[in-house]
């Protein structure tokens, strides 16, 4: 993919190249996907807008109960189905279309782009936090603003623009007795079971109605004011549209605002999958000798990264010791990334709103989201410039799940879109 992308900004014109990151950890010989930096216009009296994207996808196989071959795009109706269509290969390929459309129409291209796509996005973007502020006052010196697609709308129909995203905290819990699997019919009540062990622990963490149950995480939450209670009366979502990006009625709250408020606003606890546990069809007698939880934490503002660790520790320890297991218990922070907030009222969100407006024949909301985007933050932190968020999908398009979709005309009208904001952010006044 890196390669691809090189090949078509270079078939365009653009200056590119490839930025090799080394070897991903220490004592590895895997090396890090190179990040893709390139540079498609020079003119001082230009503005310079940053385009982020990433090239990377999760995984996908066939037998996840795909419909079709996740790895090859396909056209059914009115949806393009295929792993990386709407996250994010398709935002990606939209900017290289808005480049090609300008250039087959005769038009000249409003700004200077800068781009900076990345290969491990859906790995906590290791090694890209680095090379941004390195390059920050060389090749991104005279980067004005930045611009991302690389999230959706609420439902699926109203366009919408963000800015505020959830941070992520990503924890491992292993825990380890016996030196190897053990039959269950010969040593099954004889023996501290790691996974016993290892489900009282996770179940210590949330409950089913989502209620994070490990102390004092709700209290670093900054309050919801007024003022910011009023910012989810209008937003244009609905029950329904919540039905439809999940196949189901399994919503823990009944309301919009509440449900909205769990996605945006407060922090979540999510159970990610064991390692080392039997999940293969059939049945199989085995005590695992070892075996590692994975949970995230999604965290929003004022949450800070190290503060939660030392709570999350914590209590595990505390559960831990309750159990009087002689099986050993380790727990890790694998990966985090701060949430983010910037000012929708900047003129970089101003021309996204002038731009989405023509497009689509109205006004966007404005809203936070549930997910995260660490590079986001860095961004701003880094070159002290405004970042938005201008989505092209929808809520719908089941992006991490299986028959990942985008809606042809969520695409087209999406290059649209990004081709529209280009030439607004031109001429958008800076006060």
């Amino acid at each position: 993919m890196a390669h691809f992308l090189e090949k078509e900004l270079k078939a365009l014109g653009a200056q590119v190249e490839l930025r090799e990151l080394g070897p991903q950890g220490a004592g590895t010989n895997v090396d890090l996907p190179p990040i893709v930096l390139g540079k498609y216009g020079n003119d001082p009296n230009k503005r310079t807008i940053l385009v982020y994207g990433h090239y990377d996808v999760q995984p996908a196989l066939l037998e996840d109960g795909w419909d079709t071959e996740p790895f090859t795009l396909v056209q059914k109706d009115d949806k393009l189905i295929g792993r990386g269509s709407t996250d994010d290969k398709g935002p990606v390929l939209g900017w290289i279309n808005s480049i090609e459309a300008h250039q087959q129409a005769g038009i000249e291209f409003p700004v200077n782009l800068v781009f900076c796509f990345e290969g491990m996005e859906e790995y906590g973007s290791e090694g890209l936090d680095d090379l941004i502020h390195e390059e920050a006052n060389k090749f991104f010196k005279d980067v004005d603003a930045t611009c991302i697609s690389d999230n959706y709308w609420l439902g699926t129909t109203h366009p919408v623009l963000t800015y505020g995203l959830r941070g992520c905290s990503y924890y491992s819990v292993t825990v380890e007795g016996p030196s190897a699997d053990l039959h269950s019919g010969i040593f099954g009540g004889m023996v501290s079971e790691p996974l016993i062990d290892l489900t009282h622990v996770l179940a210590q963490l949330v409950d089913p109605q989502g209620k994070i149950l490990i102390p004092g995480v709700n209290d670093l939450v900054a309050p919801l004011t007024p003022d910011e209670e009023k910012l989810y009366d209008n937003i244009k979502y609905s029950m329904d549209d919540l039905y439809s990006a999940t196949g189901s009625k399994t919503n823990l709250f009944d309301t919009e605002k509440e449900s909205l408020k769990a996605r945006w606003r407060y922090p979540t606890l999510s159970l990610h999958g064991i390692e080392g546990a039997f999940s293969a069809p059939g049945a199989k007698t085995v005590i695992p000798a070892k075996v590692i939880g994975k949970f995230s934490l999604r965290t929003v503002p004022n949450i800070q990264p190290r503060e939660l660790d030392e709570l999350v520790f914590k209590h595990i320890d505390n559960v831990w010791k309750k159990l009087n297991s002689k099986n050993k218990i380790e727990v890790k922070l694998l990966h985090d990334g701060l949430w983010w907030l910037s000012d929708p009222h900047h003129w970089n969100f101003e021309a996204a709103k002038k731009a989405t407006k023509a497009v689509w024949h109205v006004d966007p909301d404005l809203t936070r989201e549930g997910g995260s985007i660490p590079v986001t933050l860095t961004f701003e932190q880094a070159l002290k410039k405004n970042v938005l968020l201008l989505p092209m999908g929808r809520g719908d398009d089941g992006a991490h799940s299986i028959n990942e979709k985008i809606n042809v005309d969520n695409y087209i009208n999406g290059v649209k879109t990004l081709s529209a904001y280009l030439h607004y952010v031109s001429v958008e006044p800076s006060s």
